[in-house]
């Protein structure tokens, strides 16, 4: 079986941002664009979309996927310490250069791949 291809840091990147935007959509139509609302909403998306079919919206747009190393689903589990560190912010930020994945993808077993 040949290794996943990781995806690019810019593909990453607009993915994030196009999830950040729902979520600003929402928190901004029904709880007056408070920031922790908005952090909220964006984590309930990534845990539920990544958790069960392992994309976001953002990632589903670009032609990307969160895979376990190991060829198994996601779950919630890792999703939730994934998002928890994303939300974070800096372990998004530090990532590996040798694969290309970040401190929140390394902590769980996952890497972003392009479909």
């Amino acid at each position: 079986m040949s290794k996943p291809l990781t995806a690019s840091f810019s593909r990453r990147f607009v993915a994030i941002c196009i999830d950040w935007a729902g979520a600003s959509l929402i928190s901004a139509a029904f709880f007056r664009y408070e920031a922790l609302v908005t952090l909220a909403i964006y984590a309930v998306m990534q845990i539920l979309l990544v958790g069960t079919v392992g994309q976001s919206i953002g990632h589903r747009l670009l032609k990307l996927a969160v895979v376990r190393l190991d060829g198994q689903r996601v779950g919630l589990w890792r999703a939730i310490v994934r998002t928890s560190l994303i939300c974070l912010v800096i372990p998004a930020l530090i990532w590996d250069m040798s694969d290309g994945r970040g401190m929140h993808d390394k902590a769980v077993g996952t890497a972003i791949v392009k479909l």
